[in-house]
C-alpha cells in the first residue's frame, strides 16, 4: 500500500470513528491518561521557563482536549498564552473538536504540512497520534521547522517494547484483547480498534523515537514511561 494511500485510510478511520472517540476514549482509560497530559504541560512549562508564550500547537488534536490541557495548565502554571491552534487531517475529529473548544483556533492539515511560518511556535505537542503518521521522519522536520529556537516537542505515545516485563506483559493482554471489544463496541467499528495494537507493535521503540528526534534537529529533555509502560513521555527541545 502507498504511504499516501495508508494515511488517507487512516484519515478516513477516525473521521468514521469521532462522533464515539470521546466516549470510547473514557472507558478504555479510566481518565488514567488526564494525569500524563497534565504531567507532560507541567513539565514543558518547566522546561520552557517563560512566563508568555506565542503560541502552542498540538498536532493531530482529534477532539482537542490536549489543547484544553495547555490552557487550563498554564492558567494554573500563571503563564499567559497567546494562542492555542489544532491541526488535524480529519475533518470528523475536528468538527467534534470546534464544538467542544471554539475558542481555539483549528487547522485541517498533515503533520508533513502544518499551515504555519518557521520559527513561530513555542511549544509543539502531539499526542498518541505520532504512530499514525506514516512519514515520520517529514512529520518530525515539519515540527522542527515551526518551532522556534529553543522550542519544545512534547511527545505522549503507546510506543512498542520488545522485551516487556511481567508487568508489560499484562499490557499488551489489555491493549491487544481487551481495549479493541470494548472500543469497537462503543463505536461499532472494530476494525478501527484492532488498529491500536497493532499500530503500536508495528510502531517505534521508545529508544528509536529519541534517535528519530536527535535525527531531527532535537535535543531530548526528558523521557518517562508511566502506567506499566502504557504511555511514554518524551520532551526535546529544537537546537
Amino acid at each position: 500500500m502507498q504511504k499516501e494511500e495508508k494515511q488517507s485510510k487512516i484519515v478516513s478511520m477516525f473521521d468514521d470513528i469521532a462522533p464515539t472517540y470521546d466516549r470510547a476514549n473514557r472507558v478504555m482509560s479510566m481518565g488514567v491518561d488526564k494525569s500524563w497530559r497534565r504531567k507532560a504541560c507541567d513539565l514543558s512549562y518547566e522546561f520552557y521557563a517563560k512566563d508568555s508564550l506565542d503560541k502552542i500547537v498540538d498536532i493531530a488534536c482529534g477532539t482537542g482536549d490536549m489543547m484544553d490541557f495547555w490552557r487550563s495548565r498554564a492558567e494554573v502554571n500563571g503563564i499567559a498564552i497567546g494562542e492555542i491552534i489544532g491541526v488535524d487531517p480529519s475533518v470528523g475529529m475536528l468538527d467534534v473538536a470546534k464544538k467542544k473548544y471554539p475558542k481555539f483556533n483549528y487547522h485541517i492539515a498533515q503533520a508533513t504540512k502544518i499551515p504555519l511560518q518557521d520559527a513561530s511556535a513555542d511549544i509543539l505537542s502531539i499526542t498518541y497520534g505520532i504512530r499514525n503518521v506514516v512519514q515520520r521522519e517529514e512529520a518530525l522536520i515539519e515540527f522542527n521547522r515551526v518551532l522556534k529556537k529553543d522550542g519544545l516537542v512534547v511527545i505522549l505515545e503507546f510506543m512498542k517494547n520488545e522485551n516487556p516485563s511481567t508487568l508489560g506483559k499484562v499490557r499488551d493482554f489489555y491493549m491487544n484483547k481487551v481495549l479493541p471489544k470494548v472500543g469497537g463496541a462503543i463505536s461499532k467499528n472494530l476494525e478501527a480498534y484492532e488498529y491500536l495494537p497493532n499500530s503500536i507493535e508495528d510502531f517505534s521503540t521508545v529508544e528509536n523515537m529519541q534517535k528519530e528526534l536527535e535525527n531531527t534537529g532535537f535535543e531530548m529533555l526528558y523521557t518517562k514511561s508511566f502506567s506499566m509502560d502504557i504511555s511514554t513521555l518524551l520532551i526535546a527541545r529544537k537546537k
